[in-house]
Formats: structure tokens, sequence, C-alpha cells
């Protein structure tokens, strides 16, 4: 990835060269769908390409990344390359609000739509024991009256889920403070801050395995108990694997940091991850109300 620019010289903007890294990042998702599918199939071979293809995308990103980097550290990124960088990041979390969006509407339908209609005089007479009540958490109040799905207790916002609320609502204090130290040109207290919103991150993921296990084996509320179970699994677990990417994000962008990377007047990079797990923050505010007050 290169340019004709004279060395030490920012160009208007940018353009790398022919790369190879779509290529090869692309053959690495092949053999993680590849694996993936024969995997739930029962094919023996398909976790391995699973493993394999991940390994295969992880060394590319690293890769790539690390290319991103050096061009952003020798100074071949100008202004216009940073206005790039936002509105790319600005589409991407768009992008994102839609995503949940869809989620957020299944489990609005469902709820305000389906599950009343399955209650009415009509389907009365093909369900006669039907309860059009939610939740849906025992036989007879599920769109299965013969106990095809079984009973379930749901998950209640005390006290775990209230516990993961104040986590992530502190960490996004913890990342504010940080911008606003590097912004002042306080590099230590930026890290220290930044390491405690990558903990609480990291902890947050902790709380919520304890969650599900909690759900699993106590509470008997899997991805199969009816509608509830599998909006709510969808919401919350989709949800989670948002914070471990924003967690990895805000990772690197310490380490890089430590490196002497970023100044006061350009660290987009920061900034982008920021409003990456801001946004992160508002989705599970929208979910603690949502999935476990209403």
């Amino acid at each position: 990835m290169s340019a004709a620019v004279p060395k030490g010289t920012t160009p208007y903007y940018y353009v790398p060269g022919p790369s190879r890294h779509p290529l090869m990042a692309s053959i690495g998702l092949f053999f993680v769908i590849l694996g993936a599918g024969q995997w739930v199939n029962g094919v023996s071979w398909g976790p391995f390409a699973v493993a394999l293809g991940l390994v295969w995308w992880l060394v590319v990103l690293k890769q790539w990344f690390g290319e991103a980097i050096h061009e952003s550290e020798s100074g071949l990124y100008s202004d216009r390359i940073d206005v790039s960088f936002r509105w790319s990041m600005a589409w991407f979390i768009f992008s994102e609000v839609m995503f949940f969006a869809s989620f957020f509407g299944a489990l609005f339908w469902a709820r305000i739509y389906s599950v009343p209609a399955l209650g009415d005089m009509e389907h009365a007479l093909l369900w006669p024991d039907f309860k059009a009540i939610w939740p849906s958490s025992s036989p007879g109040a599920t769109a299965s009256p013969a106990g095809t799905v079984e009973p379930f207790q749901i998950m209640g916002p005390w006290p775990i889920p209230t516990i993961n609320t104040l986590l992530l609502l502190t960490s996004g204090v913890t990342l504010t403070i940080a911008h606003h130290a590097l912004r002042e040109n306080q590099r230590s207290k930026c890290i220290t801050f930044m390491w405690a919103t990558v903990v609480l991150g990291a902890i947050f993921l902790c709380v919520q395995g304890y969650e599900y296990y909690h759900a699993y084996v106590d509470l008997n509320l899997k991805l199969t108990s009816g509608i509830y179970g599998s909006t709510f699994f969808m919401l919350t677990g989709f949800h989670g694997m948002h914070v471990f990417v924003g967690m990895l994000m805000l990772l690197f962008i310490t380490l890089r940091l430590q490196k002497g990377h970023f100044t006061p007047e350009r660290h987009f990079g920061l900034e982008g991850a920021a409003w990456y797990w801001h946004f992160v923050d508002v989705v599970w505010l929208g979910l603690y109300v949502v999935v476990y007050w209403m």
C-alpha cells in the first residue's frame, strides 16, 4: 500500500496502491462460512475449517491494520483523509443503528401485534387453550399450547442487568475522561482511564456470561423458549458481540497510546472508537428498559 509521495510530505489525498488484503480476508471468511455450514450439519471437519478461517482472517486483519497505522504515523493522512474517516465511521454506526432497529422492531411487532392476534376469536378455534399474554412463560401462554415450549422464567432487571447497566455507564464516563485528557495532552491520565474502560467492558462480558448461565440453568430460559426467548437472546447476544468488538477497539487504541501514537490535535482513532462505545451504551439503555423492565 504505497503512493508516489515524497518522504515526509503529506499528500493532498492519499490513495493506497493495490492491496492483497481484501482478497486474503475474503478467503478466511470463506472458510469460516464453509466450516460453520458443515459444522451445524454434523460434518467432523467443520469446526477445524472455522478455526482455520478465523486464524487466517485475524492474521490478515493484523497485517492490514498494521499497514494503515504505519501510513498514519508516516504522515500520509491529511485533513481530507480525516474527514473521510469520520464520514465512514458515521455511516457505519448508522448501519448498526438500523441493525438493532430491526431487532427492536421484531420485538415490538411480536409483542404488540402477533401475540394479541393469535389470541383473537378467529384463532381461538384453532388454539382454544392459548393465552395471549406477554411474556409467554408457560405452556398455554405461548404459541404452542400443547407444551412444546418448556416452562421458563423471565429475566428481570435485578440484579444482573442493573449491574451491567452501571458498568457500561461508568465505562462511558471513564472513556470521556480519557478523551478529554488526551485533548489536554495528559497522556498518562488518558491511558489510565482507557485501561479502566477496557476492564469495565471485560467485566460486563463476564457478567453477561454469568447471566446466560443463570438463564439456562436456573430459569430454563433458552433460545427455544418461544418468541420471548428468541428475542431476548437475539437482542442481548448481538449487543454482547458489539461490546466485545468495542472493547477490542479500545484495547488496541490504548496499546497505540502507550506507543506514543495520537496527538491532542489528531486522534480520530480514539474518537471513532469512543463514538462506537457510546452507541453501544445507548443501545444497552434501550435494551435495559424494553427487554428487562417492560
